[in-house]
């Protein structure tokens, strides 16, 4: 698909605007064309018609998949914005509407990754990049190069008040650390989720004193994510968002940066020892079973480059005032991250459909986020909501980071996050996942509301998935803020529905609107969100986590 002529949301029929904007158009008649299109948008007379509406103008390929920093981004908070002026919002960003959020945006330089593996007896293995290995910097770096013995460390968890410590007894100092994917099954999904963060695992490995990381895809993993689709985009730019001061925001800083081996290669990590990889993937698979780590007889030497620059990109923050003079300083969040995935310019050299839209993930949360303000603009609250789309989601959860840490009202008067990301509503649901509902006082009101709809709750069905810390509510978490997630289930068709557009659209240019969207369910979804936000806001006693919940526990004070 031709990228050098855009169209306008208008070409796709539901906003008639009559014509079609191009690229070149002066910067006026975007603008104009945006606030129009808004405008159509929130005079339209039903939920699923502005559902509807929201979604076709942000997933059309005008917006060129909504990557954090680009123009197609920009002009979707530019709509989202208007948006919420139409709806009657007041805007609460450090600048209007918008809190620009830095973001370190760094690219790797393909040519520049190398990977090589040194065996006890001295027999040097040479591993190619992109079949064998993927390699990727410090997001505060431009260069890695680094050599040093291995060290297995089993799944990388550092969890000894919770009895578990893959780092017993091994010395990793000065080491690169080889760990495969997952946590023990010994933790309940929303913990393994935790402990199996990317993030978490890093900051493991530096207070240990490693130097770089491997890791190593458990079958598990390479379910979710084959090896083919882990290298689909490689020149894909990896970013992280930038402290006033002008620190870049890293995890397990002072690690030069990882590496990913494909699992078809990763025995030559084992060759030496008594297990071998097979042996590792077994172990993690199995139920009760946890891998134990031991010293490597390898020696790993990895290589990368990126280029790097710092673009601003807006997260976009409207205000419903609360009316209750003890309440209204006090602020329940409604997140949905706003961005995508941007372009895959490894397809569109092949001559192929590169632009991921993102109708799914997340313009549908975005869209039913706004229809939940547009309720949520018309009664009475308690407490003042916050309607937050978030940038950069996709790039590691940035733009809500930065806010976590530097919000535009006061941190301690936030009391809770609603998040809204990727409803699949290609099904008519009956029930719905909320991760996160049961650690704290919003569970009762989130099972009242579903209650109300006639809609069940149930568990997650996905422990593997990690989904409780990949999205947005979760830096509300990591902050001490109550939060829950909702997702459409598996019942009545959603479990193919879901499997189905995970494998075949996820990420991809298909999750676009040709998909057979149900409006009238997001429409659904939206009002549900929209009742567990209202009663959060007028609920007597702020939100707050059960006694002796994890997370509360973990993350208190923070």
């Amino acid at each position: 698909m031709n990228l050098s002529i855009r169209h306008y949301g208008g070409c796709l029929g539901l906003i008639l605007l009559g014509a079609c904007a191009n690229v070149d158009a002066p910067a006026a008649e975007i603008s104009e064309f945006i606030a129009q299109a808004a405008a159509q948008t929130t005079n339209a007379a039903t939920a699923a018609e502005r559902i509807k509406a929201d979604v076709l103008f942000l997933a059309d390929d005008a917006r060129e998949g909504r990557e954090a920093g680009s123009r197609g981004y920009q002009e979707a908070a530019d709509y989202v914005s208007t948006r919420m002026a139409g709806i009657g919002l007041e805007p609460a960003g450090d600048d209007g509407w918008f809190q620009q959020v830095p973001l370190r945006a760094n690219t790797p330089v393909l040519e520049a990754a190398a990977f090589t593996v040194t065996k006890a007896d001295g027999e040097t293995v040479d591993l190619t990049h992109l079949e064998d290995f993927s390699t990727f910097v410090s997001a505060d770096k431009t260069e890695m190069d680094i050599t040093a013995q291995a060290v297995f460390v089993g799944f990388g968890v550092h969890a000894p008040d919770q009895g578990h410590d893959d780092y017993a007894g091994l010395d990793v100092k000065g080491k690169i650390v080889v760990y495969i994917g997952g946590a023990p099954d010994r933790f309940d999904s929303e913990q393994r989720a935790h402990y199996n963060s990317r993030g978490g695992k890093a900051d493991a490995a530096a207070k240990h004193g490693a130097v770089g990381m491997v890791s190593l895809l458990s079958m598990a993993t390479e379910r979710r994510f084959p090896w083919e689709r882990l290298i689909s985009n490689p020149t894909r730019t990896r970013m992280t968002w930038v402290h006033p001061d002008g620190r870049a925001e890293v995890s397990g800083l002072g690690l030069g940066g990882t590496g990913v081996l494909n699992p078809e290669i990763s025995q030559v990590l084992f060759d030496g020892t008594e297990k071998t990889f097979a042996d590792i993937r077994e172990e993690a698979e199995a139920e009760g079973v946890s891998p134990s780590g031991f010293d490597l007889a390898v020696t790993i030497s990895m290589k990368a480059s990126q280029t790097s620059k710092v673009v601003t990109s807006p997260n976009v923050i409207g205000l419903i005032p609360g009316s209750n003079p003890d309440m209204k300083d006090e602020y329940i969040v409604l997140s949905a991250h706003l961005d995508h995935t941007g372009v895959n310019q490894k397809k569109i050299d092949a001559g192929e459909d590169g632009i991921n839209n993102g109708a799914m993930d997340n313009a549908m949360g975005i869209a039913t986020m706004l229809e939940a303000a547009t309720q949520l603009r018309e009664v009475s609250l308690g407490r003042s909501v916050l309607i937050l789309a978030v940038t950069a989601e996709e790039k590691g959860l940035l733009g809500a980071d930065y806010f976590a840490h530097y919000p535009t009202v006061d941190g301690d008067a936030l009391a809770a996050d609603v998040n809204l990301d990727m409803p699949i509503v290609l099904y008519p649901f009956t029930d719905v996942i909320a991760f996160g509902a049961e650690r704290s006082s919003i569970g009762p009101i989130v099972r009242a509301a579903a209650a109300k709809m006639d809609i069940a709750l149930s568990p997650d069905p996905m422990p593997t998935q990690n989904l409780f810390v990949r999205s947005d509510h979760y830096r509300f978490v990591e902050k001490g803020v109550p939060a829950v997630f909702l997702v459409v289930g598996f019942a009545n068709g959603g479990e193919e529905k879901i499997s189905d557009f995970r494998k075949n659209h996820y990420h991809k240019p298909s999750d676009d609107t040709s998909l057979p969207i149900l409006y009238d369910e997001a429409a659904r979804f939206a009002e549900v969100n929209y009742m567990i936000a209202k009663d959060l806001a007028n609920v007597e006693e702020r939100p707050h986590w059960n006694q002796g919940d994890f997370f509360g526990e973990l993350f208190s004070g923070k």
